[in-house]
Parts: structure tokens; C-alpha cells; sequence
């Protein structure tokens, strides 16, 4: 049974709703990302829209190393016969990378990573060597150029415009409070599904609306069913794949929600997934542990196929695949522990246990290679676990490497180290300021 909602179905109400905004805004553009949610919304659109005589436009962001059953749905939806502009950008933007630690930050589109990129820039985007914006600067972040596109489309288009956005108020507490609670914000018409834009601190006459704020998975897919909608195919590779439709995330892979269903990617489009590895730092890192302790969830443990010493090299390995330098920074503190054990203990490279007991590796009073694993999964790069103090050649050596690789730290890298954030409180912010 459908969700009943004021003694309406959810997709009657979304009608009544998508009916109201183009009978009282004359321009409307709508968000997509290529996901079932904006994807029924777009095609719902259509449909009234159709009945209404009316037209609207489509703001889509192509974050380069994504699913190829994304862009192939993006051209499908771009043939919908009510859509009067269809913005394809596909512009240098920051993005999270919540799968590194040290480069919590990637830019899709990124010039100087041409020989990396997933896929050739589309034919028909709005990108670098065509871009009509006179504020748009690269590498800047993705909430802040979807602010500024919606200050530039009311310049454009004049009067109060409209901005649809797929989002449900079950997919997260989140999403719940910006849909629900009118004392925090400032709706049109007391509509309680709608919320005005700030812009640098000010209103903007644009305001969101989300005409699917109600429903739930399976509103969707009873709307695909219902009316033969087009979707994006890559869920049901999910679904096979073993995802319900309730864990499937699309957008791009690579946030703190997405990374926990990474390991989809590498299953479902081996052949993108290829390219990715080389283009997003730590998505196999992600791809092999983002159901463990090591990016946050449950315990984590190496494949059992490998020795605690054959996992260190993998780890190792995987870091020098995108960035050599840092690979090498462990692998020379890695040394020097095992030096120091040779003098001290009179124990060889080739005499590391692979384990040892767990309550004097945690005391830090054995050597082993399971604990040259952890530091290293860790992202620990002062190797504090395994008995390193930081050192001003630490500093230097940190230094360099901001320097050398773009975005290895930033202001917003999350690490509970004390030592790491004084760096970054110290130094990055004090290297992004020069940089500005």
C-alpha cells in the first residue's frame, strides 16, 4: 500500500505539488545527479509540465569517475520534451574523498589530470574552455557553486525562480530537519516542502523545493513501475550485486555516506573501476575496508589469504600507486623500527613475527608485523605507533609534500592525531592563505 499523506497517496500529493510551483513560478530549473530520486522527480516534472504547457530547465554536475550507467541515464533524461536548457557541467570541483585521511579532498576535471581522467570530457558540457561564469574558480567546492549557480540563474531569469531537488526525509536525520522545521527557515507560501536560499549571508529570490520530501525506496520504484519511467540501470546491478533498495547510494562514491558501499563499484563496472584507482586517491583502500574499523565501522582484518607481512607490502604498495613520496616516508620509518629492534633485540627483518602478543603490541613493547600494519592502515604518518616522536624533519618532510601534492592536507582533514592537527592548524592553513 502506498504511504498515505493528508488522505493522499505520496504521489498524488507530489502532483499537486509540482502543479503548484509551475503554476506560480515562471522559471524552474531542477537539480539532478543521475539517482532514482532526482530521476523520477525530473520525468514527474515532465509529465505536468506537459499537461501545464510549460517548460524548465535541468542543472546536472558530472563528477567525472562515476558510474558509465550514470551518464548513459544523464542523455537519456536530457531527451525529455519539456526541458528548455539542460546544464551539463562538467567543471574542476572539490569533492570529498572521505576514503583518505591525508587528501580529504579530489577535483574532478582537474586540467593538469587529463592523462587520469575516467572518461573524455563530454561533447556537449559546460566546462573550462567554454565556461560563461566570470566567478567561477577552479578547484572550488561543490555546495559553494551550487549557491552560486542559483545567485547567477536569478540574474539571468529575473523574479523569484524555483529549484527542485530530489531528497526524501527518510534517507537521513539530516535531510529530516531541512525539510521539517519551518523556525529555522524561510518557506514560500508556508509551504513546509520548501526553503528560500541564502546566499553570502543573504536571501537570494530562489527557493528549493523538494516534491518528494515523503516518500520512502519503495514510492520509487512503485512510480517507476507504475508509469515505464527511465532509470538509471546501475541499480540493478545493486540489486543483483546483493544491495536492498534501501542501501543503494549513488552520487559520487566517494563521500562519508557513498564509501560504504564502495566495494559495489569494483563488482559492477570493473572497466571504470580500472581508471578510478589511479584517479581518486584511497578508493582501493576504500574498496577493501569500508566495512572496517579502518574507515570507521566494524573490526577490521587483513584477507585472509595474507600474512600480517604480505598485507604491509600491499598497504604500502597501494599508497605508492598515488603517491610514491609518501610511500617511501613509511617505508623509511619502517626501517628505522626494525633497525632500532636489530641493535636493541638482536632480532632480523627476517625473524618479525607476524603476530605477537595483542596486550604488548598495544603497549608498544614488541615488534611485529602486525603492528607495522596497523601504523600504516592507519594513516599514522608520524608512525607515533610505532614508538616516533614527531620531528621537525616530520615537519619539513610534511611541508614539501603539501607543496608537491595538491590537496594531501587541507583545513578540513579529520584525524585525531594532536600532533597532525597542530600541523595543519600551523602550517596548511598558512600555506592555503598564501595560496589564495
Amino acid at each position: 500500500m502506498p504511504k498515505i499523506y493528508l488522505e493522499k497517496n505520496v504521489l498524488d500529493a507530489t502532483l499537486e505539488r509540482l502543479e503548484y510551483i509551475f503554476n506560480h513560478f515562471e522559471n524552474i530549473y531542477f537539480s539532478v545527479s543521475g539517482g532514482k530520486d532526482s530521476s523520477v522527480m525530473v520525468q514527474l516534472a515532465n509529465m505536468v509540465a506537459e499537461k501545464l504547457n510549460k517548460k524548465f530547465d535541468v542543472m546536472y554536475i558530472d563528477f567525472e569517475a562515476q558510474y558509465r550507467a550514470t551518464i548513459d541515464h544523464i542523455y537519456e533524461l536530457k531527451k525529455l520534451s519539456q526541458i528548455r536548457e539542460f546544464y551539463h557541467f562538467a567543471l574542476p570541483l572539490a569533492l570529498r574523498n572521505a576514503v583518505s585521511i591525508l587528501q580529504p579532498k579530489w577535483i574532478c576535471w582537474e586540467e593538469k589530470s587529463k592523462d587520469l581522467w575516467v572518461r573524455d570530457l563530454p561533447k556537449d558540457s559546460i566546462n573550462m574552455s567554454n565556461c560563461p561564469f566570470d566567478w567561477f574558480r577552479e578547484g572550488e567546492e561543490f555546495e559553494e557553486f551550487i549557491l552560486q549557480f542559483a545567485n547567477w540563474y536569478q540574474q539571468k531569469h529575473g523574479g523569484t525562480i524555483a529549484c527542485g531537488v530530489g531528497i526524501r526525509a527518510d534517507e537521513s536525520f539530516n535531510r529530516f530537519r531541512t525539510i521539517s522545521f519551518q523556525n529555522n527557515k524561510i518557506t514560500f507560501d508556508n509551504k513546509s516542502w520548501t526553503t528560500k536560499i541564502k546566499y553570502k549571508d543573504a536571501y537570494i529570490d530562489v527557493f528549493n523545493f523538494y516534491p518528494l520530501y515523503d516518500w520512502r525506496a519503495e514510492d520509487i520504484w512503485g512510480c517507476v513501475n507504475k508509469f515505464d519511467l527511465m532509470y538509471n540501470k546501475v541499480y540493478d546491478m545493486m540489486y543483483k550485486n546483493g544491495l536492498s533498495i534501501y542501501e543503494q547510494r549513488l552520487c559520487q562514491p566517494y563521500g562519508d555516506d557513498q564509501r560504504n558501499g564502495l566495494d559495489q563499484f569494483r563488482a559492477i563496472e570493473y572497466e571504470t573501476w580500472g581508471k578510478v584507482l589511479n584517479r581518486v586517491n584511497g578508493v582501493n583502500f576504500g574498496n577493501i575496508y569500508c566495512r572496517t574499523s579502518a574507515l570507521g565501522n566494524i573490526k577490521s582484518c587483513k584477507p585472509d589469504f595474507m600474512s600480517w607481512q604480505e598485507y604491509s607490502v600491499f598497504l604500502l604498495e597501494s599508497i605508492g600507486l598515488y603517491n610514491k613520496d609518501l610511500m617511501l616516508h613509511y617505508y623509511k620509518k619502517i626501517t628505522k623500527f626494525m633497525v632500532w629492534y636489530k641493535t636493541k633485540c638482536n632480532i632480523d627483518v627476517c625473524d618479525i613475527p607476524d603476530e605477537n602478543d595483542k596486550k604488548l603490541e598495544s603497549q608498544r613493547k614488541v615488534i611485529s608485523w602486525r603492528r607495522i600494519a596497523r601504523a600504516i592502515e592507519k594513516n599514522d604518518f608520524y608512525m607515533k605507533r610505532l614508538c616516533f616522536a614527531p620531528t621537525k624533519t616530520d615537519d619539513d618532510e610534511l611541508k614539501r609534500l603539501i607543496h608537491q601534492w595538491d590537496n594531501l592536507l587541507t583545513e578540513d582533514t579529520k584525524t585525531d592525531d594532536k600532533d597532525l592537527n597542530n600541523f595543519i592548524n600551523n602550517e596548511v592553513k598558512k600555506y592555503d592563505k598564501n595560496n589564495e
